[in-house]
């Protein structure tokens, strides 16, 4: 099934783009409309939990649920690097700092480079976690 806008049928993948847009320029509450309709088409959709997380937790202080739907996201695409990075600084936004680490080494098992995640395990290191 897809959703239908004036000229027609759109993708999922154009709404995804849409919620996006929306959700870098701030309007939050559009983007969240559209992030519920896509996962109301597509539960699976991991890109549309992953952003509909960050919106919770950036804009809605609604940090239980932003944590349920960015490990949903990395669940349902556990090799996507960016999924697991906005989770673990998520995790370490909201002092889980163990949690966040863990989240952190995955990241580096899978892109060994990563300069976010070396960073970030540096400063756990100082910090002693």
């Amino acid at each position: 099934m897809e959703p239908e806008r004036g000229g027609g049928p759109i993708s999922l993948d154009e709404l995804l783009r849409e919620a996006d847009y929306l959700r870098y320029e701030g309007n939050y509450e559009a983007a969240e409309e559209i992030y519920k309709k896509i996962l109301s088409i597509a539960p699976d959709n991991a890109a549309a939990h992953c952003g509909l997380g960050l919106v919770y937790c950036f804009h809605e202080g609604r940090f239980e649920e932003s944590l349920e739907e960015l490990r949903k996201a990395v669940d349902l695409d556990p090799q996507n690097v960016t999924y697991r990075l906005h989770l673990a600084k998520t995790l370490t936004m909201l002092a889980y700092y163990e949690e966040a680490k863990a989240e952190f080494e995955r990241v580096l098992e899978l892109d060994p480079s990563n300069e976010e995640a070396i960073k970030q395990l540096g400063y756990f290191a100082e910090w002693g976690v």
